[in-house]
C-alpha cells in the first residue's frame, strides 16, 4: 500500500508515509504545517558510516513532528551558520516540510527540495533563514534536509572504495542527496504535493550539489527543475575538482594521523576526533566514478545530463566574504596572482589591474565562486535545451556593525548569501536593518521562484518581467531596489575558462 492510499485510511490527526505515522501539527497563522524531525535514511552510524545511506527504519505508534532533527556533525566556521540549535549527532538524516495542503484533500502541489550552504562543511536545513511558511503559503511545498558534512560526508579511502559495490567512496553527502530524492517520490503526495513537480534549489555548496545533481546518472528522473544561488560544481581557478585517486590519497593521510589501518578502525573513531582533526574546509565532493562517473562538465558535453529548466546566477559581491587573501596587501597581491597563473600571470593582471583596489575582492569572487557558476550555465545553454534564467544579485544589505566581524559591513555590498532571506521572504529572521524596499525586493524575489517551481518560470502578472537567458543577447536580470534585464556581461568569465 503506497503512503497516499494508507494516508486517507488513518484519523485527521496522523500522516502515513512508508515508515510508519506521523503526527499532524496545527497550521500556523498561515495556514501552512510544518512537520520536522521526519528521518528519510537510516542513521549513518556505527556499520553504516561512510557508507551508502541506507532506507530509513520503521517505527511503531506516531512519530512526533514538532522539532528539528539534529544536524549533522560540525565545527563552528561561519558567524552566520549555527550548528548548536538544535544540536549535532551523526545521527542527523532529516527532513523538514512546510506543506499548505488541506488533510487527504488530493492536492498535487509542485515541491522545492532546498540543500543548504556551508561550503560542505557547515550548516543544516533548521536554519531560521531557510524557514519555509511564507513560500509554501503560495502553494508550494517547501523541504529542507541534513546531510553528511565534511569528513564524515566526503572522505574517501581506498578501503572504503573496496568495499564498495561500484568501487567508489567519497561522496557520501551527495548520495544522501539522492536518498532525499527518492524519499521524496515515494512520500510527497502524502503532504500535498506532486513527485512529479521537484525542483531541487540550494546556494553556494547547495548550488554545487544542484548542478552535481543534474550531472549524475544516479538522480535522473528524481526532479523535474532546478536552481543554483552562487555555486557550481566545475572547475576554478581557485578551485579544481578532485578525482577519486586524489581523494584517497588525502584519505589515507588523514587515516595515517590516527594510526588507523582498516575500515574498521576508522568506523571506530571518535566524531570529536574526527572534527578536531578537520577544521575548516577541507572535505569536499569528488569525481567518484559512480555519483560523477566523470566530471559535470564532461556529462553536460555528451548530453547526458538532466535537462530541466535552470533558475541560476550569483551576487554582485561575492567576493567580499568569500575572497583569496583580502588582508594582503597590494605589493602581494602581484605574487599571489603569479603564484595561481603562472606564466600567463601579466595577462591576469590585465584583466583584474593591481591598482585597482576592487580587483582582490573581483579576482576572489570570479574564481571561487562565480566562474564555476557561469560554466554550469554556460554548460547547460550550449548543451541543453530547457529555459534558462539567469541573474546577478545586487541588492547591499543593510547588516549590522560586527555582522562580518572588523570589517565594515557598509563595505560588504551584495556579499556571498545575503539574497537567501530574500528568496525565502524571511527577512525578519535575521537582526539586519530592514527598509520597505528590502520587503519589496523579497517579495517580487520570492514570487520569482515560486512561480519558477511551479512552472519552471519565473514570470507572472504583477512582476517584472523576465526573459529566457537564451533569447537574443543572453538577459540577465539584475535584482536590485529596480528590477531589469541587461545583456549578459561575460568578458571576464571567458578569460578565465582558459584557466579553469
Amino acid at each position: 500500500m503506497v503512503a497516499a492510499e494508507r494516508c486517507s485510511q488513518v484519523s485527521q490527526t496522523t500522516i502515513a508515509i512508508d515508515t510508519g505515522l506521523l503526527a499532524v501539527p496545527d497550521p500556523g497563522s498561515n495556514d501552512v504545517r510544518s512537520y520536522k524531525g521526519i528521518p528519510y535514511a537510516a542513521p549513518p552510524v556505527g556499520e553504516l558510516r561512510w557508507r551508502a545511506p541506507a532506507s530509513p527504519l520503521a517505527w511503531q505508534g506516531v512519530r512526533p513532528t514538532n522539532a528539528f532533527g539534529l544536524n549533522a556533525p560540525q565545527p563552528k566556521i561561519f558567524d552566520d551558520i549555527d550548528p548548536s540549535k538544535p544540536g549535532t549527532s551523526e545521527d542527523c538524516l532529516f527532513l523538514n516540510i512546510w506543506s499548505p495542503a488541506p488533510l487527504n484533500g488530493g492536492a498535487k502541489l509542485p515541491v522545492m527540495l532546498w540543500i543548504h550552504g556551508g561550503g560542505f562543511a557547515a550548516g543544516h536545513g533548521a536554519e531560521p533563514r531557510y524557514d519555509g511558511a511564507k513560500l509554501a503559503a503560495r502553494g508550494i511545498i517547501v523541504i529542507t534536509m541534513n546531510y553528511r558534512l565534511g569528513a564524515l560526508g566526503f572522505l574517501a579511502h581506498p578501503t572504503l572504495s573496496s568495499e564498495n559495490p561500484h568501487e567508489a567512496s567519497g561522496n557520501w553527502g551527495l548520495l544522501d542527496l539522492v536518498e532525499a530524492l527518492k524519499w521524496t517520490q515515494r512520500n510527497v503526495a502524502a503532504f500535498g504535493g506532486d513527485p512529479g513537480a521537484v525542483t531541487i534549489a540550494g546556494e553556494s555548496a547547495g548550488a554545487a550539489a544542484v548542478s552535481a545533481l543534474m550531472a549524475s546518472p544516479l538522480a535522473k528522473g528524481l526532479f523535474a527543475r532546478a536552481i543554483g544561488q552562487s555555486g557550481g560544481f566545475y572547475s576554478a581557478p581557485a578551485r579544481k575538482l578532485e578525482t577519486r585517486a586524489e581523494a584517497e590519497s588525502k584519505g589515507q593521510a588523514f587515516a595515517r594521523s590516527f594510526n588507523a589501518a582498516s575500515a574498521a578502525d576508522l568506523r571506530n573513531l571518535p566524531v570529536d576526533a574526527i572534527l578536531k582533526a578537520t577544521t575548516g574546509i577541507g572535505f569536499r565532493p569528488i569525481v567518484d566514478g559512480n555519483f560523477l562517473p566523470e566530471a559535470p562538465a564532461a556529462i553536460f558535453a555528451a548530453r547526458r545530463h538532466s535537462d530541466v529548466p535552470l533558475l541560476a546566477g550569483w551576487n554582485k559581491d561575492e567576493g567580499f566574504n568569500l575572497g583569496l587573501v583580502p588582508s594582503h596587501r597590494w605589493q602581494s597581491y602581484k605574487s599571489m596572482v603569479r603564484e595561481m597563473f603562472g606564466e600567463r600571470a601579466a595577462e591576469v593582471l590585465q584583466m583584474y589591474p593591481p591598482h585597482d583596489p576592487a580587483s582582490l575582492r573581483t579576482l576572489g569572487g570570479d574564481a571561487r565562486i562565480i566562474h564555476a557558476t557561469w560554466a554550469w550555465i554556460e554548460a547547460q545553454k550550449a548543451q541543453g535545451t530547457a529555459d534558462i534564467f539567469r541573474f546577478r544579485f545586487e541588492r547591499a544589505p543593510l547588516t549590522p556593525e560586527g555582522w562580518f566581524g572588523d570589517r565594515a559591513s557598509r563595505d560588504a555590498g551584495a556579499f556571498h548569501s545575503g539574497e537567501i532571506p530574500y528568496v525565502f521572504d524571511t527577512l525578519d529572521a535575521l537582526p539586519w536593518h530592514i527598509e520597505d524596499v528590502d520587503r519589496n525586493i523579497a517579495l517580487i524575489t520570492s514570487s520569482w521562484w515560486v512561480n519558477f517551481v511551479k512552472t519552471g518560470n519565473p514570470n507572472s502578472a504583477g512582476l517584472p518581467v523576465w526573459p529566457s537567458h537564451r533569447n537574443g543577447g543572453a538577459p540577465v536580470m539584475h535584482i536590485d531596489r529596480e528590477a531589469a534585464t541587461r545583456p549578459a556581461a561575460d568578458e571576464r568569465h571567458r578569460f578565465l575558462a582558459q584557466f579553469a
